[in-house]
């Protein structure tokens, strides 16, 4: 239940912020507002460092990550899961996942010296990707949560383990923590009563899986509310909007921290004589090319820092300010081998605007990949997602690989839309009311997983190959079905990377700087993968 992805969601600030009226976040510079971007809120920090690292048991294509913003103002919808059970107001439980925002259900609130049950709402539902830590209780309760996460217990909000004492977080629940709630009779919980402990709710083990799995949180009006019968706080998920004390899904969308100091950090981190220059993505949690990236103009100066270091690295966008870079990359190319991916989907004017509201339109980011194209540079286009019943038809698909084709696309995969809860609620919500029609057809396919069927992944598939043969992209394409040699891609675990999209050696006849091998890039090898945000 909860999280954000990887290290790569640790924001390694420096020390918090003491200015008055600052919010309570480490290495806060300032918050502004700026007449250019209305409805967004950037707030400034320092970072102590820069490079992220992806963990070993991940099967990504890369082993490092380098995210110079939080939260992301292209407002994407695709999300992840969790099946905690949350006490409703109605006094039935139901799986954290399948909350929508609008459902009461019961919280705590301070009256005087004591704390009372009462009915609150859901303000926003999110989902993210977080290490996991199964917490034990005496009494068989058992909880699933990031390391971050915070439960009442007879000492207040204490996290789940210490992350803030260095790479090896500790236990910060013990065997003397006893947790607020009544566990497994959660059912005599009532509204206005006093929170007391019933049964025995003594941590008994605090055991991390070693393993990145999906969460979700929820924001309610109270801050809290009650999560396999013991009290659990508001902080399931982005974890530095939760530094910034920002408390929804939607404050993702407006709210962007920004690392002033990145290309500062990055290049001290690169010039380490330990550095191994190992292949470096970006994009894979929020959009390095988003609006913010206007303003502050980070990417230039970590192109630079990694070309200069003979750093292989790859970029995966939604954004068209990248081309802005064309002219720098194609030098950094010359340095390093590189990849560029960029993701596109919707065709329709009116279906783009409703489901990727922030986001440059298909037909701008066209006009990306053919400036990518004719500089030589290589350019992976993720047609995705391909929304069943509505942009899969023989002309639909024709039309986009035919224009992605064009405009010199390297190569091209294309990646059925996926629902997992929270991302589900959203879109069968738009669904029955854009296509009511298509309803039925939805809740059979998406019956019991998040992907499509394998028919229907096998029909696509078949309608995509002549397609792509037609458009001389069968051989350069990541295609639809799971083959042996491809893997996961973001968002989808039965599809591979395009070619273009993964540093590979680099540009023909052109040498990686130093003594760059093959090795170093991660070469052709596409494993199968873990979510990430920008598809």
């Amino acid at each position: 239940m909860n999280g954000v992805r990887w290290d790569a969601q640790r924001l390694d600030l420096e020390e918090p912020s003491t200015l008055p009226g600052m919010p309570s976040i480490r290495g806060l510079l300032r918050s502004v507002q700026v007449p250019e971007f209305p409805g967004l809120t950037f707030h400034e920090v320092r970072a102590k460092s820069a490079l992220n690292h992806v963990p070993g048991a991940s099967a990504m294509p890369f082993p490092w990550t380098i995210n110079p913003y939080r939260g992301c103002s292209h407002s994407c919808v695709y999300c992840l899961a969790g099946d905690t059970q949350v006490l409703m107001a109605d006094g039935r439980q139901r799986a954290i996942a399948d909350l929508r925002v609008g459902d009461r259900i019961i919280g705590t609130e301070r009256r005087g010296s004591y704390r009372h049950y009462v009915e609150t709402e859901i303000l926003a539902h999110w989902s993210t990707i977080k290490p996991a830590y199964r917490v034990a209780l005496a009494d068989g309760t058992e909880l699933v949560a990031s390391g971050e996460h915070r439960f009442l217990t007879q000492r207040g909000w204490t996290h789940v383990v210490d992350t803030m004492g260095g790479a090896d977080p500790h236990p910060s629940l013990t065997a003397e923590d006893e947790m607020l709630g009544l566990g497994a009779d959660v059912a005599a919980v009532v509204v206005g009563s006093v929170v007391t402990t019933a049964g025995d709710l003594r941590v008994s083990s605090v055991k991390p899986l070693d393993v990145e799995i999906p969460m979700f949180d929820i924001a309610t009006g109270t801050g809290d509310f009650v999560a396999n019968g013991v009290i659990s706080h508001n902080c399931f998920a982005r974890k530095t909007h939760e530094w910034l004390e920002l408390d929804s899904g939607r404050d993702f969308d407006s709210q962007v921290v920004v690392k002033t100091n990145l290309v500062e950090v990055l290049r001290r981190e690169l010039g380490r004589p330990s550095w191994a220059r190992e292949h470096v993505a970006l994009g894979t949690n929020t959009d390095p090319y988003q609006r913010a990236e206007g303003r502050y103009k980070l990417m230039p100066g970590v192109i630079r820092a990694l070309a200069d270091s003979g750093t292989p690295f790859s970029i995966l966008t939604k954004g068209t300010l990248l081309r802005r870079d064309v002219l720098l990359l194609a030098d950094a190319a010359h340095e390093v081998p590189l990849g560029l991916g960029i993701s596109m989907a919707i065709w329709d004017d009116n279906l783009h605007h409703a489901l990727e509201p922030g986001v440059p339109p298909p037909r701008a980011r066209l006009d990306l990949v053919k400036a990518l194209a004719d500089a030589g540079l290589p350019c992976g286009v993720f047609l995705a997602p391909v929304l069943p019943g509505l942009t899969d038809d023989d002309a639909t698909l024709d039309a986009a690989i035919g224009a992605i084709a064009a405009a010199g696309a390297s190569g091209v995969t294309v990646i059925p839309l996926h629902l997992r809860p929270g991302a589900r609620e959203w879109f069968m919500a738009w669904l029955r009311t854009a296509h009511p029609e298509l309803v039925p057809r939805y809740e059979r396919m998406y019956a019991r997983r998040a992907y499509v069927p394998a028919e229907y992944r096998a029909w696509l598939s078949g309608r995509v190959a002549p397609i792509l043969a037609r458009h001389g992209l069968d051989r350069q394409s990541g295609g639809t079905a799971r083959q042996a040699d491809t893997g996961g891609v973001p968002g989808d675990e039965e599809a591979g990377f395009p070619a273009g999209s993964l540093p590979t050696g680099g540009l023909p006849g052109v040498r990686p700087k130093g003594d760059l091998t093959p090795a170093d890039t991660g070469g052709d090898a596409l494993v199968g993968g873990e979510q990430l945000s920008l598809i």
